[in-house]
């Protein structure tokens, strides 16, 4: 009985002994992770960055006229004539004036280069780079590329600058602490911190947005300015701010510095930048258009036509392939495409996976280059009309043949091709997904249609095959797009 009394307190105490190690292991290492996430300050930190981070200040003649002018008369006024000639001879006079705006930027190098946002400088006719030691340098632009809002400019110091580097957006966390500093209602050096509030915000701001948000304070002037993570490196260009009125309140916006270095790095090489190009129109993958596809989920970017001579037409892709990876990268949603073939350098093969008919399928593309002010119109085809008109209960529209009374009543071109949409249900599948009156159903279930009772037989088809929604494929004011129409019972 004492043997066991003995082990039973030898054991009660080993327990306790690890019990007490465990809980002493625990607040260590909770204390190490409460350090992580709540730094004592930023003062050192902040006092080793500021030096780096510049403010700009623009200058630009806005043409105005000076003088008062006519007063606003009833018409048929007896004064209105004396009024005009008054001011006919006595007309205000077009004067210049200079406008000045403020900014912010950061040096990236010691000899000068300096990275600002491009609405900063835009229509700018004159640039100043102010250092934290007030020394006011002219600045020259180096380059600039509206569409990721980025521009880089180039003073001539007497000494060397401190520059800052940048580091690795892609390693930056939601939760993560982030210190801005910037020029906010010209309020030179700046410090707010914050943390990354999330990642891959699209603001429709650009066809490239990628934006890490943050709650750190950021408002207007904060434009240009970095955003640090603890390291010190630049992680980040402070871009825009959400805000009904204007100022912080706590959702602001910086352009990642993945997207960031290599537009810098082209801009200071060449003043431009190029970008990769495919040659395709895209939309989103719908619940509705996965499962007439055969698609496990909603995913990619559906090819709803593809531009002649470009190099998607040379790699065989076609209208209807969902592109599922491209150069190795996954493409999850139809929007990071065009960011991954933009940069994808120009002249490269890559590799572009697809889903069609039912399977994957790899291509080989070789990559062109972007034309910015490129317009195409999408072409499609279809075979000849025949006449009639006919309802489509299911999805709640009405489609006709393209007859000349037709083309004249929707103002349609002559070589509009396909079955015209005439009448639309206000409560139907058609007007939620948007469908118009003068919209051609160019294909149904991937197949071209030329008559308006293909159009319903395809339909019958896909409710007969049990299937839960049939595609469409329309031609309207907004170019091509693909339609998921859910028709189970």
């Amino acid at each position: 009985m004492k043997s066991n009394t003995f082990i039973q307190t030898q054991g009660n105490l080993a327990y306790g002994r690890l019990m007490a190690a465990f809980v002493a292991a625990m607040m260590i290492a909770w204390a190490g992770v409460a350090q992580a996430k709540a730094p004592d300050g930023f003062a050192d930190l902040a006092e080793k960055l500021l030096p780096s981070v510049v403010n700009i200040s623009t200058t630009q003649t806005v043409e105005g006229r000076e003088g008062p002018a006519m007063p606003q008369l009833p018409p048929g006024s007896p004064f209105e004539d004396f009024f005009k000639e008054f001011f006919d001879r006595n007309a205000p006079q077009q004067r210049s004036r200079r406008a000045t705006s403020l900014g912010s930027g950061f040096i990236i190098s010691k000899d000068g280069y300096v990275v600002t946002n491009n609405h900063v400088i835009a229509e700018a006719d004159e640039i100043t780079v102010v250092l934290q030691d007030d020394t006011r340098l002219t600045a020259e632009l180096v380059g600039r590329d509206p569409k990721t809002d980025i521009a880089v400019l180039k003073v001539k110091p007497e000494k060397d600058l401190p520059a800052v580097p940048f580091g690795s957006s892609d390693r930056a966390r939601v939760g993560d602490w982030v210190v801005a500093i910037g020029n906010p209602f010209g309020l030179g050096g700046t410090v707010t911190a914050g943390i990354i509030s999330a990642r891959g915000r699209d603001i429709n701001s650009g066809p490239y947005d990628d934006f890490i948000q943050t709650d750190a304070s950021i408002n207007r002037g904060n434009s240009g300015g970095p955003m640090f993570n603890l390291k010190g490196e630049v992680i980040g260009i402070n871009a825009a701010i959400f805000s009904p009125s204007g100022g912080s309140v706590g959702i602001g916006f910086a352009i990642p510095a993945s997207t960031a270095q290599p537009v810098i790095e082209q801009l200071i090489k060449s003043g431009a930048v190029k970008r990769g190009w495919l040659g395709v129109h895209i939309q989103g993958v719908t619940d509705e258009i996965a499962e007439t596809l055969g698609l496990e989920k909603a995913e990619g970017a559906l090819v709803a036509s593809v531009i002649k001579d470009s190099p998607a037409e040379a790699a065989k892709i076609k209208s209807g392939d969902v592109i599922l990876s491209f150069d190795g990268k996954s493409v999850t949603e139809m929007r990071s495409l065009p960011k991954i073939v933009a940069e994808t350098p120009v002249d490269q093969e890559s590799k572009v996976i697809v889903w069609r008919d039912g399977a994957k399928k790899s291509l080989r593309v070789v990559v062109g280059e972007l034309e910015e002010d490129t317009k195409v119109a999408a072409k499609s085809a279809a075979a000849k009309s025949k006449g009639g008109e006919r309802s489509i209960d299911e999805i709640g529209l009405t489609v006709a043949t393209l007859t000349d009374k037709v083309r004249e009543r929707f103002k349609l071109p002559k070589d509009a091709k396909g079955v015209v949409v005439t009448k639309i249900e206000n409560d139907g599948l058609a007007a939620e997904k948007g469908v118009r009156p003068g919209d051609l159903v160019v294909e149904v279930s991937t197949e071209e249609v030329s008559n308006p009772t293909q159009v319903v037989e395809k339909v019958k088809e896909a409710v007969k095959a049990g299937r839960k929604s049939v595609l469409f494929l329309f031609e309207g004011q907004g170019g091509l797009r693909y339609v998921g129409f859910r028709i189970e019972k």
